[in-house]
């Protein structure tokens, strides 16, 4: 996918809580740099709060955390909070792993974007990343 824009879509990928398997986060982050984006990628065992600050830093336009702990109801609403507190309005929070689709549907309505399940295919993952930031950001 081929965007006209100034600059890179930028990414940050991140691994939250003692989830120690970063190996599709990798996989990710590898896939969104193939299709143009520039990703930052925090590595392992980070909290909601640092998530959120080096995404601020780094001027993201999305934030993409990778779960397979089971604690997906945990850290997705601590990062929805303090996004809302340094008004990260238009910043896409989404994400994957292993989360129920009850569990993925209640995070959506919470204001979480779109949430992946293992196998997806990686185009799709970057379609939607590139498409959200197109309609709701502007640089």
């Amino acid at each position: 996918m081929t965007l006209q824009k100034k600059r890179p879509l930028r990414i940050l990928v991140a691994k939250v809580g003692l989830d120690g398997h970063d190996r599709g986060a990798k996989v990710i982050a590898t896939a969104l740099r193939d299709a143009g984006m520039e990703v930052i990628y925090t590595g392992l065992r980070q909290t909601p709060e640092m998530v959120v600050n080096a995404a601020l830093q780094e001027d993201v336009d999305a934030i993409g955390i990778s779960i397979l702990s089971g604690a997906h109801m945990t850290v997705f609403p601590k990062v929805v909070q303090f996004m809302k507190e340094k008004q990260m309005d238009d910043v896409l929070l989404t994400g994957g792993g292993i989360i129920p689709d009850d569990d993925m549907k209640t995070l959506n309505e919470m204001g979480v974007g779109k949430l992946f399940p293992p196998g997806t295919p990686t185009s799709e993952i970057a379609t939607y990343i590139a498409g959200w930031v197109k309609e709701n950001r502007s640089f």
